[in-house]
């Protein structure tokens, strides 16, 4: 599957642009095909949902940044079967450019380090929880990947 890319109906080059990785965690649950999502424990955006992920380091590949992430986040290996979305969104202040992977558990058990909550999300849950406005792009396409 071609990855896409969503944007935000408005850019401001004045902003700082972030860029960051983001896993799509999928597995099957009672054999229903379900994604990983997490509840933030901080900042501004605090109790809203999100994928797990983080800021790319210089130099690294987003590949390399959603692996190392999750391994610090969730204390798990994952494996990103391959790049799905790039979305581009503009938060107060900050333009976020997030690559967005497709990705399963090698290894671990999920341990969440910094968020304040996590749930196994199967398509017609997709919608039950506050999802942060980046995030929440991407609903439409792994709908269409939870078959």
């Amino acid at each position: 599957m071609a990855s896409v890319t969503v944007q935000s109906s408005c850019t401001n080059a004045q902003k700082k642009t972030v860029r960051v990785s983001a896993a799509i965690i999928h597995a099957l649950h009672n054999c229903v095909p379900c994604i990983f999502a997490t509840q933030r424990g901080y900042g501004a955006w605090k109790d809203w949902w999100e994928f797990p992920g983080g800021k790319q380091e210089s130099g690294e590949s987003p590949e390399t940044a959603v692996v190392r992430e999750i391994k610090e986040e969730l204390d798990t290996a994952i494996e990103p079967d391959r790049l799905i979305a790039t979305v581009e969104w503009d938060y107060p202040d900050f333009h976020l450019v997030m690559d967005c992977f497709w990705c399963s558990v090698q290894s671990g058990s999920l341990t969440l380090r910094e968020h304040e909550a996590a749930r196994w999300l199967c398509k017609g849950e997709l919608h039950s929880v506050k999802w942060l406005p980046a995030d929440k792009q991407l609903l439409p396409l792994i709908a269409g990947l939870l078959v």
